[in-house]
């Protein structure tokens, strides 16, 4: 009975094992503060978005399972550092028939108990946890990386979306000014002021505004799926978004010195923090590898315990101690190139960081110039609306009174119309490359 207590036990810790961490591998959370909102009906601020699609976008999900499973592989790591117990048992019948005799059966029943502890092995298993606590670094900076990447996506999808309804807005105005100068154009016509040409080109300028607007509508559409799958919606979900107030904050940067910017993304970009620690991956398995031509040192013990109950007969058990010395002398030079092969591959991750590295600074360069380039174009665009709204005020009252054609009107309103687009345009293509140099730097 209480062997079969003893076995119930044993059987309990290793069930338990997949739920404790006992050697404090877990340490990434998946992320918090999920909003408690429905997305189909609430409308939705960019950080809701934000939280929304960090909170149920798999391939996210899938990223971060990844990290746990690298966490799991440094508790295995760590578990060098502990003796292994291993427990054997075995009962069978056994029977035997000799010439002359009768039939015998016998059943005997074993139980073996064997422990081995690593002592000493020339840092080793020092250098294999260092490795695989490197690799788990790079699996959470390259989590950390998909998740800025996500929020990029969101934040992209978000402005498209607002710039694609904006826009959408600017096309129904231009089809109001262009429905403005036929409906004018029809009146000077029928009363014998014009000729059928003006009417024409002008119901030809407003069938195509008509044209704009249906092609707004579907940029809406498009842009508001693309956010909707990026929150692990359907494409068809129609996605309400709060409305922003935009003032500086959304367009000025923190700091306008390209070179801190390059600098600050050397020290943070994920990507860089990720190649650095599967370089230093690389080192440890160089390390693994050389030792792996040196001896191990190792304790052992084990007992056991025979006995036949059948038949009574006097049990046997023996038991051991000591140490164990182990010393791969000759292994048909294997250990000697993989010793080779983890210093190229050591050498080999040293120049893929290097490459990186310049990778991150050019990001950084050329997302600055398409940052101080849109700003810039914002601020023309600005004045550029104005100077046209007011040509297509004065080509109107003109063509009203009779001083002016109606190519000059359809002209003014046809730059008007690009004015207001060109500022949307601009002033969300501002935002975009704003985010995308933070992006670039590592926010």
């Amino acid at each position: 009975m209480r062997k079969c207590l003893l076995l119930a036990a044993a059987c309990c810790c290793t069930l338990s094992a997949f739920a404790l961490d006992p050697l404090g591998a877990y340490r990434t959370l998946p992320p918090q503060g999920c909003v408690d909102k429905d997305v189909t009906s609430d409308e939705l601020s960019l950080e809701d978005l934000i939280q929304v699609g960090l909170c149920t976008n798999p391939a996210l999900a899938a990223e971060y399972m990844g990290v746990k499973a690298s966490e799991a592989g440094l508790g295995a790591a760590r578990a060098e550092y502990l003796p292994s117990v291993t427990l054997t048992g075995r009962g069978n019948i056994a029977g035997e028939k000799a010439e002359g005799h009768g039939y015998s059966q016998s059943e005997p029943y074993s139980g073996k108990a064997e422990a081995s502890w690593l002592l000493f092995d020339f840092g080793g298993r020092g250098a294999r946890v260092g490795g695989t606590r490197a690799y788990l670094n790079a699996a959470r900076f390259t989590y950390n990386a998909s998740l800025q990447e996500l929020v990029l996506s969101i934040q992209t999808a978000y402005l498209r979306l607002l710039a694609a309804q904006e826009s959408l807005t600017s096309a129904k105005a231009s089809l109001d000014s262009y429905k403005q100068s036929y409906t004018e154009a029809q009146k000077r016509y029928k009363l014998g002021m014009v000729s059928l040409s003006d009417k024409l080109q002008a119901q030809t300028r407003y069938e195509e505004a008509l044209l704009s607007v249906v092609r707004a509508e579907n940029a809406v559409k498009q842009y508001g799926g693309n956010l909707a799958v990026l929150l692990n919606l359907r494409p068809d979900t129609d996605v309400k978004l709060a409305k922003p107030v935009f003032d500086e904050k959304f367009i000025q940067i923190e700091t306008d010195d390209v070179k801190e910017l390059m600098k600050e993304a050397l020290a943070v970009r994920p990507e860089i923090q990720a190649q650095q620690s599967s370089q230093e991956a690389q080192k440890a398995n160089l390390r693994v590898a050389r030792t792996r031509m040196l001896p191990s040192l190792s304790a052992t013990a084990s007992a056991s315990y025979n006995d036949n109950w059948k038949y009574s007969r006097p049990y046997t058990s023996d038991n051991s101690a000591g140490l164990m010395l182990t010393w791969p002398l000759f292994s048909g030079f294997s250990n000697m190139y993989a010793a080779q092969q983890a210093s190229y591959a050591y050498q080999q991750a040293q120049n893929q960081t290097q490459n990186l590295t310049r990778q991150v600074e050019n990001e950084v360069w050329h997302a600055y110039q398409n940052y101080k380039t849109a700003l810039r174009s914002y601020e023309i665009s600005q004045t550029v609306l104005a100077s046209a709204q007011e040509n297509h005020r004065v080509a109107f009252r003109y063509y009203e009174v009779g001083k002016g054609d109606i190519l000059n009107l359809l002209s003014a309103v046809a730059q008007l119309a690009d004015a207001r687009q060109n500022k949307i345009t601009a002033f969300y293509d501002l935002l975009l490359s704003k985010a995308n140099l933070y992006r670039s730097i590592g926010k």
